[in-house]
């Protein structure tokens, strides 16, 4: 098991995700980031702008997505 916050995942705030797998702790994220769209969180909001902007170029995205799960895999297991 491995702990991420928001903002380490490009959020907005310092809520904390555990998960096994890259995979699972980003569908915890989007579940999160999906949360606070709903809610209209101006902090979230913000970031979610901004994402938007880079999904816009394909290679962007890959290159983040995969540099977030570097920073993943790099962590330490929890104890």
């Amino acid at each position: 098991m491995k702990t991420m916050t928001c903002k380490q995942l490009g959020g907005a705030c310092d809520k904390e995700f555990q998960a096994e797998t890259f995979e699972e702790m980003k569908g915890l994220s989007m579940s999160h980031a999906h949360e606070m769209y709903q809610k209209n969180d101006k902090a979230h909001m913000e970031v979610m702008a901004e994402m938007k902007e880079l999904m816009k170029d394909p290679k962007a995205i890959k290159k983040w997505m995969e540099n977030k799960k570097k920073e993943f895999n790099a962590l330490p297991q929890d104890n």
